[in-house]
């Protein structure tokens, strides 16, 4: 318990840091919530990745990779289960994902697109236009 006199051993309480890589070794779930939010934007690139169907897991020899604008996906859970679309945007600092057509009808009658988690993607076709892209895939 902390104590707020000054010659006490406990008077500088330790403030969990903002971020810190210890965490992602922690089995504590606070501690695994705060190390997917508080990450820095290249750490949190390589959390947007989801699973391949069947037919490209064959392909590549692999069972996930890194979502791309341009690829075509398939919602795996929540209101849109079972939705095709395409990748329209995606934001790393939020880690969520546009898909064309999974949109929702706001009060005042506007269309807007949802936010996506990657996690809940299947990707059924990839786009194959970077060259990064390409080196990735041949890689394993």
């Amino acid at each position: 318990m902390a104590r707020h006199c000054k010659d006490s051993k406990y008077s500088g309480v330790a403030k969990m840091k903002r971020f810190s890589t210890e965490w992602k070794s922690s089995r504590k779930p606070r501690k695994q919530r705060k190390y997917r939010l508080g990450a820095p934007l290249h750490i949190k690139q390589k959390l947007v990745h989801s699973h391949l169907s069947k037919e490209l897991r064959k392909k590549y020899g692999r069972r996930s990779v890194g979502l791309r604008k341009g690829d075509r996906v398939k919602v795996m859970r929540g209101k849109f289960r079972k939705h095709e679309g395409k990748v329209e945007s995606i934001n790393i600092g939020k880690t969520s994902v546009l898909v064309s057509g999974a949109e929702i009808t706001k009060k005042d009658g506007n269309k807007k697109l949802l936010g996506l988690h990657p996690s809940n993607l299947m990707i059924t076709e990839m786009n194959i236009d970077d060259k990064l892209r390409q080196k990735i895939l041949e890689r394993k």
